[in-house]
């Protein structure tokens, strides 16, 4: 598992034994089991950008804090500069860059996703979270799973929906898309 991630997860784990909440809440809090969180805790599993937002909102810290380590310290306005955000190493799937990971006290946690295209005949990773999702596609086309249907989006579109319905994407024409990504 890659040093960050694991550095994550340690973080994760530190932050919630100071705030006194149990691996099953936690647990819970993200929907999966005490064994799989505590197997995260410990470095030997993944969790998406959308859980990890969640355990953050739990834990009463700003993403960034688990992310980087540091607290943000903008509130009046943050810039990130071209290819210069915070790189969220996560699913082997999607590569994730966080847009406003210094300003404090966001309504929503912007990032920039690439998804590298698959074979054909792969099957898209569905994730679900709480709150909402707007993904906005910058350059490729890809194809979006929500609700039982099946979308394309390309650059230029976007899609607004309840991110607690399952939903995943896949790369078209056997190149990457990049989208920007609002998770509130």
């Amino acid at each position: 598992m890659h040093n960050g991630i694991k550095e994550i997860a340690l973080r994760v784990k530190e932050l919630r034994e100071l705030s006194d909440i149990s691996a099953e809440e936690m647990a819970a809090a993200i929907d999966v089991s005490a064994a799989f969180y505590l197997a995260f805790e410990a470095g030997q599993e993944d969790i998406s950008a959308s859980s990890l937002y969640e355990l953050a909102q739990k834990l009463g810290v700003d993403l960034a804090l688990l992310l980087t380590g540091d607290m943000p310290r903008m509130n009046s306005f943050s810039v990130t500069r071209k290819g210069k955000g915070v790189a969220v190493e996560r699913r082997k799937q999607y590569q994730y860059q966080a847009l406003a990971a210094n300003f404090a006290n966001k309504k929503a946690e912007p990032f920039v996703v690439t998804v590298q295209p698959k074979p054909e005949g792969t099957q898209a990773s569905l994730n679900q979270h709480p709150g909402q999702e707007m993904n906005y596609v910058l350059e490729g086309r890809m194809k979006i799973f929500i609700c039982g249907n099946e979308l394309v989006l390309e650059a230029g579109d976007s899609i607004f929906f309840d991110a607690s319905n399952p939903h995943g994407m896949l790369a078209l024409d056997g190149k990457p898309a990049r989208f920007i990504a609002f998770i509130m």
